[in-house]
C-alpha cells in the first residue's frame, strides 16, 4: 500500500480523471464488488465499492493507497487487502460519510493497521 493512504501509488497505473465507476474490485483473495463512486482529490482519493450480496449490499470506502493496480483494459481494480479486512472495515453510509472528516480519519486508522510492510 502507498505510504500516503489517501493517494494512488505511482505504480498503480491510475490516471487522474479516468472514470472508474463500474470497475470490478478484486481483493487479494477474490472479487468484492464494483466501484460506485470515486474521488481523485489530491489529499483524499478513494473508492466507494458496492459489495452487492457478498456482504448484504454494504458499501465500503477504500483509500486510494490500498489500490495496487488498475487494469483499464479489463476494467478491474486490485487492492492490497483481503476480503475479511474489507468486510470488517468501518460501516460506510454514502449519504452521511462522504466528506466527513471523522469518518475519514477512523477509516484511515483502520486501513493503516492492515498495511503490508
Amino acid at each position: 500500500m502507498s505510504e500516503n493512504l489517501w493517494g494512488y501509488q505511482p505504480t498503480a497505473g491510475h490516471t487522474v480523471g479516468t472514470d472508474l465507476i463500474g470497475y470490478k474490485v478484486e481483493a487479494t483473495d477474490g472479487s468484492i464488488g464494483k466501484v460506485d463512486k470515486h474521488s481523485d482529490d489530491v489529499t483524499s482519493s478513494y473508492l466507494v465499492v458496492d459489495t452487492g450480496v457478498w456482504i448484504f449490499g454494504k458499501h465500503v470506502l477504500l483509500p486510494a493507497g490500498t489500490v495496487s493496480r488498475v487494469d483499464n483494459d479489463d476494467k478491474k481494480i486490485y487492492v492490497d487487502l483481503t476480503k475479511d479486512q474489507i468486510k470488517d472495515s468501518p460501516e460506510f453510509d454514502k449519504d452521511k460519510h462522504v466528506g466527513d472528516a471523522d469518518f475519514h480519519r477512523t477509516t484511515g486508522e483502520y486501513y493503516g493497521r492492515h498495511r503490508r510492510v
